[in-house]
């Protein structure tokens, strides 16, 4: 995909911060024999949608393996939001000034977050086609079905149960109807987000108001957040069901 002289200028911003908790270094954790970030910067690249593919991090490891496989880290993230509450919105509005002040101005902005490894460039172009063919939209976000109907969820009071969607079908209660009889819900995944700059600028979200959703296809949306998680992306690899982008270079070595 080449984009026309008349496209929107656009910016990948791939979040990779350190000090993850729950699978330690999970950004750079080898996966296939890669650092597992390399492949959003290879699926990045290849798509040919980006003016730049910019890697934020507070780490200066990260940033040599980052700039090893053809992204960008011009400056690194301050600790001050780089932290495991830090709200993405922080980053993003820092990254786009930080970038202006250096005379580099992008009128769009996507997230592309190493967790989700198995997005390909061909996902990147599907979205990336969409939203720039809306009109009015703010933002696209990734979204898939959800697996767990919140029409069967429920909040503790004491010693009693509350419906979260507390909506039935005549007398069936939805905690009560079988999930084919449900609406389609849709959950957000974190593979893939696009959005207009001047909503993080002016309005400070990533997202604003107006929100059109990209379904993904079947396990390009997965994320890591987990060890289990990542056992079954390296099963979904293993056995064929899903592949890796092509990262045509040898692995990162440390000096």
């Amino acid at each position: 995909m080449v984009m026309s002289k008349s496209s929107p200028s656009v910016v990948a911003f791939i979040p990779a911060r350190s000090g993850s908790e729950r699978i330690r270094d999970k950004n750079i954790n080898l996966l296939g024999g890669h650092p597992a970030l390399a492949y959003s910067i290879a699926a990045a690249r290849e798509s040919g949608v980006f003016d730049a593919v910019i890697v934020s991090t507070d780490s200066e490891h990260y940033a040599d393996i980052a700039r090893y496989y053809g992204a960008e880290v011009p400056f690194l993230r301050p600790a001050a939001i780089a932290g495991s509450k830090s709200p993405d919105i922080e980053w993003v509005v820092y990254t786009l000034e930080t970038l202006s002040a250096s005379g580099r101005n992008f009128e769009c902005f996507s997230i592309l977050r190493p967790t989700s490894p198995l997005r390909q460039a061909e996902t990147i172009q599907r979205a990336w086609s969409a939203f720039s063919a809306e009109v009015g939209v703010d933002s696209l976000r990734a979204v898939e079905l959800c697996q767990q109907h919140p029409g069967k969820m429920w909040v503790v009071r004491g010693n009693r149960l509350l419906p979260i969607l507390p909506y039935s079908f005549d007398d069936a209660p939805w905690h009560s109807s079988q999930y084919k009889a449900l609406p389609e819900i849709f959950v957000q995944n974190a593979s893939l987000e696009i959005a207009w700059s001047e909503v993080a600028l002016q309005r400070n979200s990533i997202a604003g108001d107006i929100i059109m959703p990209f379904l993904t296809e079947n396990h390009e949306g997965a994320d890591i957040n987990a060890p289990q998680d990542w056992l079954i992306v390296e099963h979904l690899i293993e056995t064929g069901e899903a592949t890796l982008p092509i990262i045509d270079q040898k692995p990162f070595v440390s000096a």
